[in-house]
């Protein structure tokens, strides 16, 4: 190229300077210059994608005279970047002004009508990618929430974080199923990789059979919702509904098999997941019983550990993970997990991230200690403090045990905007706010003997929503819901008290002020208006001794069971 536009030029500098007209060359000259210099500068620009898209088993004719889109996503309608149109083996060539966005690029092609395949590039362009199955499946999971109308869309961080995770599913350099779905601790060792080849082998029968198309897009209808445009949706239609036609969409997967090993028996519901146990620590510091976890600024995931994994004694660590699973390794100055010190043992429910990202940990302090003695009920034993980390590089603000303020065994913690922390103390049966984070300006409500509070909703006007157990191992003080608010004293006080549930465990608000509760003992979710009134008792379902609670953005209420309890120790 280089070589062509200096033979341009020269070929312009000839023929003008021998011209007849002097007051040109200079002119038509620099013109020449600039127009090689732009096209020069456009084809240094100029990024060249090399694809290939697949159809496993499948007739030469899926593959063949395709065009293959390249799009960067937005927040809004995606950027087409550059088209390429396959030959008889399915490889394509894209051109691309542009190789680096904040967002992420992806690939897409329609193999008929209606059935489309996506592969997502991430945010920097591959010189080679592949456009199949296993990457469409990938693609409909990971981005499940930002794929509802033919294309992927959403803000660029969000986008980033979904990337991670679809990189734990398929590669799209090769268009294999990811390393990290192959090996242990998921592989043969969980019912994922079997699934995700079964909604692989269900994409390709949609391919072959666009009677089998048809009949996924219907099944995969969400209700209120028009039908799917294609079968990309309609499988992160199924990421977001998995239990929606299980049994009708198994039997389609079982009828065309290029992926074995595959399912073999109806799943209980189309939800595939990546597990992982690497804590980034010893063996002494593997996952044992991790509660909740919340998520800071740059998406790292914060998990409170209960116990060292097959061991009772009170775990003295907190695990924080990257977003694509991985444990935090110090990469840019951020955190190392696992992380100890600061007052952290036994950390139980209580986890929570405050508007400038800083980590709130409750501890509850349970098990034996490490000389084989039951922690005593004294905070001076360091049981049920709190902890305060900067998330952006794991430093410890709570050394060397913690803040107290008034809290004993906490369990729930929430940050609101203004910098209060709300913290749910079990064993003085209170709640407890901390003025704008500060545990030396500490505000309590104390509810009846073995009320034992669980979880805390603060509503940001002063006023909370609590949980309480009843009494957490056996709930035989009678489980209720309470709502306390500072009154004009700056005091907390309780506005009310109702009986409710069996052994209520974590409470969630959806986006109509709506209050909901998971109660253990009766496997039921109770609901509450806003103020206070009963809207409703959900059992079945699967709910089975529910613990923990989410929202999501269509206000679905997602449950965690527990089921059966067991709990060894004095509470």
């Amino acid at each position: 190229m280089k070589e062509l536009l200096g033979k341009i030029k020269s070929i312009l500098t000839g023929t003008f300077m021998h011209s007849h007209f002097p007051t040109f060359p200079t002119r038509l000259l620099s013109l020449a210059t600039f127009l090689a210099l732009a096209l020069a500068s456009t084809c240094a620009l100029a990024f060249d994608i090399s694809g290939t898209l697949e159809v496993a088993n499948a007739p030469a004719r899926l593959i063949n005279q395709k065009r293959v889109y390249l799009f960067e996503a937005t927040d809004g309608a995606p950027i087409e970047r550059g088209v390429g149109l396959s030959n008889g083996n399915g490889d394509f060539t894209i051109s691309s002004a542009v190789d680096v966005t904040d967002s992420v690029f992806f690939l897409m092609v329609d193999v008929r009508p209606r059935v489309r395949f996506v592969s997502v590039l991430g945010g920097e362009l591959p010189a080679a990618a592949v456009i199949n199955e296993f990457t469409t499946v990938a693609a409909s999971y990971a981005f499940a929430q930002f794929y509802r109308t033919g294309q992927i869309s959403g803000d660029a961080f969000r986008l980033y974080i979904a990337n991670e995770m679809y990189g734990n599913l398929a590669d799209s350099i090769t268009g294999n199923i990811s390393d990290v779905l192959l090996t242990a601790p998921n592989a043969n060792e969980t019912s994922s990789l079997k699934m995700f080849r079964s909604l692989a082998n269900l994409l390709n029968r949609c391919a072959v059979d666009p009677d089998i198309a048809r009949a996924v897009l219907n099944a995969t209808k969400q209700p209120g919702e028009p039908r799917p445009t294609d079968t990309a949706v309609a499988i992160a239609n199924l990421a977001r509904d998995p239990g929606r036609n299980v049994a009708r969409l198994f039997l389609l997967t079982t009828w065309r098999q290029p992926f074995t090993p595959a399912l073999v028996e109806v799943p209980d519901a189309w939800c595939i997941t990546v597990k992982v146990n690497d804590s980034g620590g010893t063996d002494a510091q593997l996952f044992g019983g991790p509660a909740n976890v919340a998520f800071d600024a740059r998406g790292y995931a914060w998990i409170p550990n209960n116990v060292p994994q097959g061991s009772p004694d009170s775990g003295d660590y907190l695990i924080v993970l990257q977003p694509n699973g991985k444990p935090a390794d110090g990469t840019n100055g951020s955190p190392v997990s696992p992380i100890t010190g600061g007052g952290i043992k036994g950390g139980g429910w209580g986890i929570a991230i405050g508007p400038d990202d800083f980590v709130w940990a409750s501890n509850f302090g349970w098990g034996m200690n490490v000389d084989g003695n039951w922690p005593q009920l004294d905070p001076e034993d360091g049981t049920g403090s709190v902890s305060l980390i900067r998330a952006e590089d794991g430093l410890l603000f709570s050394e060397p045990m913690g803040f107290y303020g008034g809290v004993w065994r906490a369990q729930a913690i929430q940050v609101e905007d203004n910098g209060d922390v709300w913290i749910a103390s079990l064993e003085n049966d209170s709640a407890v706010v901390y003025k704008g984070g500060d545990p030396l300006n500490s505000k309590s409500v104390q509810f009846y003997y073995g009320a034992q509070p669980f979880g805390i909703l603060p509503l940001g006007d002063g006023s909370a929503w609590v949980s309480n157990t009843g009494g957490l191992a056996t709930g035989d003080r009678g489980s209720s819901i309470a709502k306390i608010r500072f009154n004009i004293k700056g005091e907390l006080e309780t506005t009310q008290l109702k009986p409710v549930g069996d052994n209520i465990r974590v409470i969630v608000q959806d986006s109509y002020g709506n209050i909901w509760l998971a109660s253990i003992g009766d496997s039921s979710i109770y609901a509450f208006d806003a103020e206070g009134n009963e809207l409703g008792r959900f059992q079945g379902g699967g709910i089975d001794g529910p613990w923990g609670l989410a929202v999501d953005g269509e206000d679905n209420i997602w449950v965690s069971n527990f089921s059966d309890i067991a709990f060894v120790g004095d509470f």
